[in-house]
């Protein structure tokens, strides 16, 4: 089991390294060394492509540089009271474009908190914790699958 998990890690850095076109990964947290943690642990990771914002207004007017996985924080207004929230931030990206994928990332480990952010069209809803990159990157890996998989039975529906 183990080597199967380091097999699909190692496979996810390989396609990542092959791809001239890299990750584009937006990170949206209003907490500046819990940002900063978690770029370190993605360029760590992968060569991803990052950009970082402390604010879901940020997120928004970057929004053009189309993102491939936004990981948005469920509270962004602890810096500031009047910022928007990690919700009404979710709202607008899926106004925007709908088939952004947005996952969720909060300290809130309620479970009416992550059904709100399903209902919301989160992808996935992860809680701050010491596993926490852990199941992002799992949960990235699942993204890029099924993107592939998408592109795969388009290309093979256009010529049946």
């Amino acid at each position: 089991m183990h080597r199967a998990k380091r097999r699909t890690e190692f496979n996810l850095k390989h396609e990542l390294m092959k791809n001239r076109d890299r990750i584009k990964l937006f990170l949206v947290d209003d907490d500046a060394m819990y940002l900063k943690l978690l770029e370190i642990e993605f360029t760590e990771y992968a060569d991803f492509d990052i950009r970082t914002f402390a604010t879901g207004e940020l997120c928004l007017a970057g929004l053009s540089w189309n993102p491939d996985i936004i990981i948005l924080d469920y509270y962004l207004n602890g810096v500031d009271e009047t910022a928007m929230n990690g919700i009404e931030t979710l709202d607008k990206i899926k106004e925007v474009n709908p088939d952004f994928p947005v996952i969720i990332l909060s300290s809130q480990d309620k479970i009416d908190v992550a059904v709100d952010c399903m209902h919301h069209q989160a992808t996935d809803y992860v809680v701050k914790s010491e596993t926490a990159f852990t199941r992002l990157k799992q949960i990235i890996i699942n993204i890029l699958r099924y993107q592939k998989m998408e592109k795969m039975l388009s290309w093979y529906m256009e010529r049946h």
